[in-house]
């Protein structure tokens, strides 16, 4: 099946955004080049929604690559903080950005709280150019719970309290081929590829 173009830059710095995403696009013969590689700086992230943010990332990456570019805008939403960390959840403790700091306020957060019910959000967007009218977009959400300590020394973020419902691990004890499969992260790519093949019809 041909795609509508061979090469992609994500949006991106985080390497482990980077090694998921890559993986998830392997199987389509595209080449996936970070935005790294053609020192584009991190974009603006001024707005209070994810797919907002994700746009503004994809777009300033393909403006300054002229390639097509994919970004996602990605956090954890825990429900009796009304959604938060939400799209602060890289930088909830603060500057510099450190994911220690964050799973420490989140633990902090949730201190005496016995509703923890919580989940991973992703918006994945893609522009073919950086003036495209009509990006892709697809949506992920992978339901959970927030642990009272870190499991697991695996993935980034808030993975180690980040307790997944179905599988009673939490997402830094998953293999990462199964992480992949199950995380917000894995449904919107999976969903934004379909999209994909459909336009290569």
């Amino acid at each position: 099946m041909a795609m509508p173009f061979q090469k992609l830059v994500i949006a991106s710095g985080n390497l482990g955004k980077l090694k998921e995403i890559q993986a998830l696009l392997q199987p389509l013969s595209i080449e996936v080049l970070p935005q790294s590689a053609f020192n584009v700086t991190e974009a603006e992230e001024p707005f209070a929604t994810f797919i907002e943010n994700a746009l503004a990332k994809a777009r300033h990456a393909s403006r300054h690559t002229g390639l097509p570019a994919l970004a996602d805008d990605s956090g954890i939403c825990v429900n009796v903080l009304q959604g938060a960390p939400g799209v602060y959840s890289a930088r909830y403790a603060g500057e510099p950005k450190s994911d220690e700091r964050n799973n420490q306020k989140l633990l902090q957060s949730l201190e005496n709280q016995h509703d923890r019910h919580a989940y991973y959000y992703c918006a994945m967007v893609l522009v073919r150019h950086a003036d495209d009218p009509q990006p892709l977009i697809a949506e992920g959400i992978w339901q959970g719970e927030i642990l009272q300590a870190p499991r697991g020394t695996g993935g980034f973020g808030y993975d180690p309290l980040f307790l997944d419902a179905k599988t009673g691990q939490s997402a830094a004890e998953l293999p990462a081929d199964i992480k992949n499969r199950i995380s917000h992260r894995g449904h919107a790519l999976t969903k934004l590829v379909q999209q994909l093949e459909r336009l290569a019809l």
